[in-house]
């Protein structure tokens, strides 16, 4: 698996645990964010490099500091 893969997969796996930590589902979260179900679904799997401001809504309907989510994570630069 490539760096870039391994860090999306990464921060999609702190989604979930933030998503199931609440007692929410997918769909329910995506609501809350103003987000399709398909799209959280699609960052949950790390198929998706979500904007910084994705990233700020889903960190405050999941009630957390962004940083929860991207934390310890480093990209290397000339990657991708």
């Amino acid at each position: 698996m490539n760096e870039d893969k391994y860090l999306l997969k990464a921060v999609g796996l702190r989604v979930r645990t933030a998503r199931t930590d609440m007692g929410l589902s997918q769909e329910s979260l995506a609501h809350l964010c103003g987000l399709h179900r398909t799209y959280v679904s699609s960052i949950e799997r790390g198929k998706r490099n979500l904007s910084i401001l994705n990233l700020l809504t889903l960190a405050t309907v999941l009630r957390v500091d962004a940083a929860v989510l991207i934390s310890g994570l480093r990209r290397n630069p000339g990657v991708g």
